[in-house]
Order: structure tokens, then C-alpha cells, then sequence
């Protein structure tokens, strides 16, 4: 079984922040693919289908953003299912707002919800989507930037990105961590060209 975890914070007050993209790039992919109905399971929701023959598990962390993995160590002991298994998908300030990073394998940035997975289930060797959501401007906190929700401009930006991440969780599923990497790495963020900021 595969399974796909997107990081994010629970609660009306976090459901449309930069912070929640891995929360929304869930969504988004079980919508694309009609997968089943959420239910709370492991300290999260959790929704199972099959797509393509394979069985496949889709988790979003109820547990807040720090405390992750907790939720994912759960899973992990119940279902058929191994570390290597994990594709995480989460925020990342360290890229440019609309584009993403894949990536086989590494270790947690400073990201305090990938590292709790990491730690809980005790190997970073998994793949993840990194969703971009840039770094703070004009010298905002960087906290206050995570938890902010995208203005009307950017908010376009970010749905479209979202899509895109949803395309490559697909692409990983199907074709391979390797050629998913070729294929959204290479692309530009949504939007035009920005400045790199990794």
C-alpha cells in the first residue's frame, strides 16, 4: 500500500493557510481520483482507494503540524504498509511561491512537521512534494507568513499549484519518484519566473 501524507494544521481558523498546502494537495488528489470518504483514524482523516490496481491511503495529520509523525508512526503500524511506502507532501518557505521540489529522499530543512515524521518513523528515506510558498517580504515574521492566508492574487497562484501537486503525486504513483522529478522540477513556479530562493 502506498501512502500519501499531507502535513498541515486542523481547525477552520488553519484550513486555507500557505501553511496547510500539504493539507490541500491531499484534498485535491482524492477529489482527481474519486478516492472514498474521510474518516478519523491515527490521529487524523484518513480516506483509502484503489487507483491503477493499487491500493492507496491518503492521511492528514490531526495532531497539529509539530507533532506529525506521531500520527503517520500510527498508520504505519496498522496497515500494510513500510516507511519506504510514504510519499509526504508539505510547505516549503525556502521555495519560490508556485513551484515544487520533489525529492527521492533528505532530511528536514527546519521543517518541524517533516522532522517529527522523520523522527517517528525513523528513517528520512521517503519521497516528498515540497509545495513552494516563498519566503516572508518587507521583513514579516515568518510564522505569522505560514499561518497567513493567500490574497485574492496569490490565492490563484496557490490553487494552481496545488493542482500541479496533485499531477505529481499521480506521476509518482504511476511512472516512478525518478521521472515524476524530471518532469516538475524542470518546471517553472506557476506564474512566471521568480528569483530561486533555495
Amino acid at each position: 500500500m502506498r501512502l500519501i501524507v499531507g502535513l498541515g494544521n486542523p481547525g477552520r481558523r488553519y484550513r486555507a493557510t500557505l501553511h496547510n498546502a500539504g493539507f490541500r494537495v491531499c484534498d485535491r488528489f482524492a477529489e482527481r481520483n474519486r478516492l472514498g470518504g474521510e474518516v478519523r483514524k491515527f490521529e487524523g482523516l484518513f480516506r483509502r482507494g484503489r487507483i491503477e490496481g493499487e491500493d492507496v491511503g491518503v492521511l492528514k495529520p490531526e495532531t497539529f503540524m509539530n507533532l506529525s509523525g506521531r500520527c503517520v508512526a500510527q498508520a504505519l503500524r496498522y496497515l500494510p504498509a513500510e516507511p519506504s511506502d510514504l510519499i509526504v507532501v508539505f510547505d516549503e518557505m525556502d521555495i519560490p511561491a508556485g513551484k515544487l521540489r520533489l525529492r527521492k529522499a533528505g532530511g528536514h530543512g527546519g521543517h518541524r512537521g517533516i522532522r517529527s515524521v522523520i523522527e517517528s518513523v525513523g528513517t528520512s528515506e521517503f519521497p516528498r512534494i515540497r509545495v513552494g510558498i516563498g519566503r516572508p517580504r518587507g521583513g514579516r515574521d515568518a510564522t505569522a507568513h505560514v499561518l497567513s492566508k493567500a490574497s485574492a492574487a496569490e490565492r490563484r497562484r496557490f490553487e494552481e499549484t496545488v493542482e500541479f501537486g496533485a499531477e505529481a503525486l499521480e506521476a509518482i504513483l504511476s511512472e516512478g519518484i525518478d521521472i515524476a522529478m524530471n518532469r516538475y522540477n524542470a518546471l517553472p513556479p506557476v506564474g512566471g519566473e521568480q528569483e530561486e530562493q533555495e
